[in-house]
């Protein structure tokens, strides 16, 4: 494969995905953003990679989407510095600053140097994803028990967010410590009255050392950890896991365990589009929406419990194939559970498209525009709200969905109404294909013994999970070990969005607008 005007070959990868990659220069990397970009392509991830002990240095790597498929490029880095591509790709930007902070890599040329990750947890000379880092020494900063200052004044936590200044404008903080039980994150807003000028988000608080933990595993044990990255996504990242797994050892799972992967990732759907809906619907004020959403999910999550051994369908996947098998008393339970809800849901989207309380709410709220989400690089359930006809299992189907005809759900306005829409007709769309999945399901095994992947062995994960698509790449040590493995999540992109879209509105309309994004700190901050 060739991109076109570039002068570099792209070597195949093996895998469900079609990928290819390349080793290329700096002149190259900038040459590949700027033509994939102008091709109708984007950015997927960009991360960084240390292998020093290898007698290589640092190397910095960016998944690509071109016409012909995804492209994985490596630039080997004579020092610690790469070209800067946020003023190509801005959602660039933070994935850079995160892989300073992790490995001490830069993007030189960037406009923004702060710190993403970084708060007080190492000393200014520690990147935690170094080869040399030893992740069992606690680096919390010391601090007198007499005086409450730390010892290390260099560890000051002092983020320096961008000031709006004028007459009138106010600055509201809010966070990182929620009064509900959701994850921690920094908010600030800058207002005139109510109305939003400015939000700046930050992130990071989350940040467990799982792409560190990775590193310390087998391929085995890397399975049961990328099912816990993110926990309403289970499926997907360890479908992920596993597709890059398989692609790193050539192995192709069994015809029927990617028909059962496909079944677990639409119910993952369904079950979070029914919370999300209920949720929205609560913070519009009609508690009705939450009770009826909630009971539906209860009921949905508890059918996981009994089929799949867990209600978030945790370990369900593994490389080579799927842990549980569907009887046909399981698929009878399903098709009937079906059938329930798809009723219920359609007289709930009555209620909620004929409720003027709601629709008042929810039009015209947290809108993104098309032309604002094609610049941003917006994805998943946020994109297609906003006009970007991009899914997976539509653009670049992997097995099964090459056999099952996906009916991608879009809209145009942008804003939460467009939001709970496409929610909606996902949900209908997700119980066509359970349904299709069980009635087409080849006989065959489950899954399979997957060889050790020769040492430095390459292989990509690439899904469509419930919120947007998730990447995993992957480096294959000795001994059927992992030397590398950088998972990216969706929210990566959105977030960013989520800061134009509050824009305009309401302070008490910034609830409303996030949970219609419903985008994940866990599998942010890794």
């Amino acid at each position: 494969m060739k991109l076109e005007g570039l002068n570099f070959e792209l070597t195949e990868i093996r895998g469900a995905v079609t990928a290819f990659r390349a080793e290329v220069d700096a002149a190259q990397w900038i040459e590949a953003c700027r033509a994939v970009r102008e091709q109708g392509g984007r950015l997927v991830s960009l991360w960084a990679s240390d292998a020093r002990n290898e007698g290589r240095g640092f190397t910095a790597h960016a998944a690509l989407v071109v016409r012909g498929g995804l492209v994985v490029l490596s630039i080997p880095l004579a020092g610690t510095s790469y070209p800067d591509v946020a003023a190509i790709f801005p959602a660039a930007d933070r994935m850079q600053r995160a892989a300073f902070d992790l490995l001490g890599v830069s993007a030189s040329g960037a406009d923004d140097h702060r710190k993403w990750l970084r708060h007080s947890a190492w000393r200014p000379d520690e990147f935690p994803l170094r080869k040399d880092f030893d992740a069992r020494q606690s680096s919390v900063p010391s601090t007198s028990l007499r005086t409450g200052v730390s010892r290390h004044e260099s560890r000051a936590d002092d983020y320096p967010f961008v000031r709006v200044e004028g007459e009138g404008v106010h600055e509201i903080p809010v966070g990182p410590v929620h009064a509900g039980t959701i994850e921690p994150g920094h908010f600030r807003f800058s207002v005139v009255g109510e109305t939003v000028l400015r939000l700046e988000e930050r992130l990071g608080y989350k940040h467990k050392g799982i792409e560190k933990l990775f590193e310390s595993m087998t391929l085995a044990e890397g399975a049961r950890l990328a099912g816990r990255v993110s926990g309403d996504s289970a499926v997907a990242y360890a479908s992920a896991y596993a597709m890059a797994v398989e692609s790193a050892a050539g192995v192709p799972p069994p015809r029927r365990a990617q028909w059962l992967r496909a079944l677990l990732l639409e119910r993952e759907r369904i079950a979070n589009h029914l919370g999300d809906l209920g949720f929205l619907g609560n913070d519009a004020a009609l508690a009705f929406g939450l009770a009826q959403f909630l009971r539906l999910k209860e009921e949905w999550l508890r059918t996981h419990h009994a089929l799949f051994g867990h209600r978030y369908l945790m370990d369900a996947v593994v490389p080579g194939g799927v842990a549980r098998d569907v009887a046909p008393e399981g698929a009878a339970r399903m098709r009937a559970e079906m059938d329930e809800i798809e009723k219920t849901v359609s007289r709930l989207k009555v209620i909620y498209d004929e409720h003027a309380g709601l629709q008042d709410r929810f039009i015209n709220c947290g809108r993104v525009a098309p032309e604002l989400a094609a610049r941003l690089g917006l994805i998943g359930v946020a994109g297609r709200a906003s006009a970007q006809s991009w899914d997976l299992r539509v653009e670049y189907p992997y097995p099964p969905y090459t056999e099952l005809d996906v009916r991608m759900a879009t809209h145009r306005n942008g804003d939460v109404a467009a939001r709970v829409t496409v929610r909606f007709e996902e949900i209908f769309e997700s119980l066509r294909l359970c349904r299709l999945i069980l009635e087409k399901l080849p006989a065959g095994d489950v899954a399979l013994a997957v060889p050790a992947p020769a040492a430095g062995a390459f292989g990509v994960g690439w899904v469509e999970g419930w919120r947007g698509e998730v990447f995993i790449a992957l480096e294959a040590g000795s001994g059927n070990r992992i030397r590398r493995l950088h998972p990216h999540d969706p929210s990566w992109h959105n977030w960013p969005v989520l800061e134009h879209a509050v824009i305009g509105n309401i302070v008490p309309d910034f609830p409303l607008i996030n949970k219609s994004f419903n985008l994940s700190y866990s599998g942010h901050d890794l």
